[in-house]
Formats: C-alpha cells, sequence, structure tokens
C-alpha cells in the first residue's frame, strides 16, 4: 500500500495535515519530500505554468477539423 500524506512539522514531530488511513501500533517506512507545491497558490499561477505553445500550420485554429479529422478545408485559402 502507498499513501502520500501531508505532513507538518510542529519542531518536534510530524503531524498529519489531515485524516489518515493507517493501523495504529503498525510500522511505517515514510520517505520525507519537502514540498513548495503544497503552499496554496494563484489559479492564475497554475494556469500560467501548464499553458505552452503547440507548433503547427498558421490555420490550425479556424482548419482544426481538417487536422483531426480529415475534412476538407472550409478556408478561403484552399479555394
Amino acid at each position: 500500500m502507498t499513501q502520500t500524506i501531508e505532513l507538518i512539522y510542529d519542531g518536534t514531530v510530524l503531524r498529519p495535515v489531515g485524516p489518515v488511513n493507517l493501523e495504529k501500533g503498525k510500522h511505517y517506512r515514510a520517505q520525507i519530500n519537502a514540498d513548495e507545491e503544497l503552499e496554496p497558490n494563484d489559479p492564475w499561477d497554475t494556469i500560467a505554468m501548464l499553458a505552452g505553445s503547440v507548433e503547427g500550420p498558421e490555420d490550425l485554429a479556424r482548419e482544426h477539423d481538417h487536422y483531426l479529422y480529415g475534412i476538407p478545408k472550409r478556408g478561403s485559402d484552399n479555394q
């Protein structure tokens, strides 16, 4: 069984931030990673981090059905 549990160090012990599904008295092995991403951030920062650019033809947005499904182009540049 593998779980990811958010913890906080209070200066003495590590404490779970929320409820955990662990058996009392059972020994567990943990790998500790400092995770700066756990801090709440602005949703716009997340969008900016995930946003990127796609390489493709200039008319990709206008003619996406042509490139996705192979239907004839509908734009004026194919006439």
